[in-house]
């Protein structure tokens, strides 16, 4: 039996990589799913990969107009649901503290952190209705283990690794999981702003130097996390950070 048969999940910033990763898995294990994304393009390209169990919708997670009316679209296609994955993220290029501006700083964190309260206000009541559900953030290594030069990002993912934790203790009685998944950096549209100089083979190399693994986060190492915390697999398990970073953290 598929291990997301039957279920409904919405998952932001889905129109590219983790989130689009997450999105197919999740249909191929029989959910069906909600792309929502501000690239709409994107997020249709995706859900027309998918097929007929997949919804695009364009959302700008820091607009709660925006994150209701992804829910209202979901319900509307499919009734129900079960799973919310918080995966738009955002970050401000690696740089020195002082020069990033309060502009930027405002964007990580809305995108980062304040999506997160506009969802959960948003999903929360009909999760307690239905009896439960999950609620998987995306967090990063960088609020467990900082690199330097991306202090106010840090600072933003270290609130996501908490306040999943803190959502998952005062929601259980709602039998609402709540799990952060952490990756360490990844292949994708934020990498060059991760690292703050050009994507070479030498600066790669030099941030794969300190994953123990010896390689860089993929999209589907995430999605098989994502996917194991959202299933009945791991119905006794809330609060946790996951790290998926090859050892980044230990």
């Amino acid at each position: 039996m598929k291990r997301l048969a039957g279920k409904t999940a919405l998952i932001t910033g889905a129109a590219s990589g983790f989130g689009a990763e997450i999105a197919r898995l999740y249909a191929a294990e029989g959910a069906q799913v909600v792309i929502a994304d501000i690239n709409e393009a994107g997020a249709l390209e995706v859900a027309a990969s998918i097929g007929a169990s997949a919804r695009a919708v364009r959302c700008d997670v820091t607009r709660r107009a925006d994150i209701d009316a992804a829910v209202a679209q979901t319900l509307s296609a499919f009734g129900r649901l079960d799973i919310v994955v918080n995966n738009a993220g955002w970050t401000h290029r690696n740089q020195p503290l002082l020069q990033v501006t309060e502009a930027e700083f405002d964007r990580v964190y809305d995108i980062n952190v304040k999506s997160i309260f506009h969802m959960t206000q948003a999903v929360v009541p009909l999760m307690r209705e239905d009896g439960g559900g999950v609620i998987l953030n995306i967090g990063s290594t960088a609020g467990i283990r900082p690199r330097p030069g991306l202090t106010w990002y840090n600072g933003s993912k270290g609130a996501v690794n908490l306040l999943s934790k803190s959502m998952a203790v005062e929601l259980a009685p709602m039998k609402i999981r709540v799990n952060c998944i952490a990756p360490v950096i990844g292949n994708t549209a934020l990498l060059e702003s991760f690292m703050g100089v050009p994507d070479t083979p030498e600066n790669r190399a030099k941030f794969i130097a300190t994953i123990p693994l010896g390689r860089m986060s993929e999209p589907g190492d995430v999605a098989r996390a994502a996917l194991f915390l959202a299933s009945d697999e791991a119905a006794f398990i809330t609060g946790v950070e996951f790290p998926v970073d090859g050892g980044r953290t230990v």
